[in-house]
């Protein structure tokens, strides 16, 4: 049962976003505080990734851990409620991103994933060296 009226339950589920996460954003000011420029959420790409660089041709998706299933704490939760309806959307957002992924190669984009847990404060020297060497590397 849940414990929010269904006007309480659908404001706050419009209250999520799919870009301008605060994620998103502090990967953004990373990837610009390295010196690196790119665009953002480019709509004739595959899955319309976060961050594009086209001239090295590569991407980043920066993907929330519980809506794309991170193997981490948050990424293994599941809501008490509406089990089923839970699993089928969630395991939906993880093989439609593996597809996207997937299509981005093909079409000779190499394409890096940050997950939510990796931006925390603590983590982010590593993040940093992460990309670095994701955007320079081959």
């Amino acid at each position: 049962m849940d414990v929010l009226t269904s006007a309480q339950r659908s404001r706050c589920m419009s209250a999520i976003r799919n870009k301008d996460t605060k994620p998103e954003l502090i990967v953004r000011r990373l990837v610009h505080s390295l010196g690196y420029r790119y665009r953002l959420h480019r709509k004739d790409l595959p899955g319309r990734p976060d961050l594009t660089f086209p001239a090295r041709r590569k991407v980043i998706f920066v993907h929330g851990c519980f809506w794309h299933r991170h193997r981490c704490r948050k990424g293994r939760s599941l809501p008490a409620t509406r089990v089923g309806f839970w699993q089928a959307k969630l395991d939906s957002n993880k093989h439609r991103d593996a597809d996207t992924r997937q299509k981005l190669r093909r079409v000779g984009w190499q394409v890096l994933v940050v997950w939510e847990c990796q931006t925390a404060a603590e983590k982010l020297e590593r993040l940093a060296k992460r990309i670095s060497q994701f955007l320079e590397g081959g």
